[in-house]
């Protein structure tokens, strides 16, 4: 996946309310898991500054406003969901809570949206942490610690949406319509952008936006042109197996672009498009491996896909996920990239999608609730 050098951070999330910790079912997670994530959520909340920000740094010096360090503002919205997939909300009065509550105020008192309503400008993390923070933003409605974080939040996501809109509305070619890219008016689009902008979306409209239909089903075709494989006269699949590339009509074909493919349609509703079938078929005979690139952000979505898929694949990839990530933690509760540019995101990016992959029983997040 072509990913930016300098975007190390990232590449990660029908109801509007969280479900409760009644209506998760505590029994069907093992007692490995939850020491794992007990300790996962132990080693973020250290990693937490003053000003709330949860970044690797060691620096404490206090963030600008508008001009925050670099990705930070992303990051921290990637813990923070990370934090809220196990139950850990920002209006919980729990040691956990109050430190998703310091987090989420870091966003949205420290964020200076432009004119347009673009949040990525000010941590430089561009629309991948825009689409990021819009997404985190939408799964705290109804969670923030207070009056003054919940109408600020408010005015920033609705910003956000319309921002998150109008760049679909770039002039594109065929194959880049009803995507995006690196920034608002990029005239290309890739998966990997694309998708956090399809989460945000569907998030926002869950939470009660508005989010114009057109928008949801011009991304749904955009990502459907990324899947690739030989097509019909009438444009049905000839295989019930292939994979999703990093864009339309080329590039590579991984894990993670098929994992992100494959979560994608679901969250806007395909749960049994044939692109959906046929990259959870591929997915069980090319599940991810922790040395191979950007394991930890497609092991993110392949969890939550094969978990919507159900059954068999449900079942394989929470084996997968599982054995994988337990093995891996580090004695401090953290996890590390081992490959390519996914190194240089570090330890708080690694560990919030882990926690994100191991979630997926908990249901907290509505995002992830079929």
């Amino acid at each position: 996946m072509r990913f930016p050098r300098s975007l190390f951070i990232l590449p990660l999330l029908a109801a509007a309310t969280c479900a409760s910790a009644e209506t998760a079912k505590p029994e069907l997670i093992s007692p490995q898991v939850k020491a794992a994530v007990d300790k996962a959520v132990g080693w973020l909340m250290k990693q937490q500054k003053s000003a709330g920000l949860i970044v690797d740094e060691k620096s404490d010096a206090k963030p600008k406003r508008g001009d925050l360090p670099s990705h930070s503002a992303a990051m921290t919205s990637l813990a923070l969901m990370g934090l809220a997939s196990v139950g850990h909300m920002p209006d919980d009065p729990t040691p956990e809570g109050q430190a998703c509550g310091k987090a989420l105020r870091y966003v949205v008192e420290g964020v200076e949206p432009d004119e347009n309503g673009y949040l990525g400008r000010s941590d430089r993390s561009r629309m991948y942490g825009h689409g990021i923070m819009s997404l985190m933003m939408a799964e705290m409605i109804g969670h923030t610690p207070d009056e003054a974080t919940d109408k600020r939040l408010h005015q920033m996501l609705k910003g956000a949406i319309q921002l998150i809109i109008r760049s679909q509305q770039v002039p594109k070619s065929e194959a880049n319509r009803g995507g995006w890219r690196y920034e608002p008016s990029s005239s290309d689009s890739d998966i990997s952008v694309s998708v956090w902008q399809v989460m945000a979306l569907r998030a926002a409209k869950n939470a009660g936006f508005e989010v114009p239909k057109g928008a949801i089903d011009n991304a749904v075709s955009y990502i459907k042109r990324s899947y690739r494989v030989e097509r019909d006269s009438n444009g049905n699949p000839k295989s019930d197996s292939a994979a999703f590339s990093y864009e339309p009509y080329g590039g590579r074909q991984t894990f993670s672009t098929t994992a992100a493919g494959l979560l994608s349609l679901q969250v806007c509703g395909q749960y049994e498009a044939p692109e959906v079938l046929g990259s959870a078929n591929w997915l069980v005979k090319s599940p991810p491996e922790i040395n191979e690139p950007w394991f930890f952000y497609g092991c993110y979505y392949y969890a939550q896909g094969m978990y919507q898929r159900g059954g068999d694949f449900a079942a394989a990839a929470r084996q997968k996920t599982e054995q994988t990530l337990i093995s891996a933690q580090g004695q401090d509760g953290s996890w590390y990239p081992r490959n390519g540019n996914e190194k240089s995101a570090g330890a708080v990016y690694a560990t919030s999608l882990a926690l994100l992959s191991l979630s997926v029983h908990h249901h907290f997040l509505p995002i992830y609730q079929k």
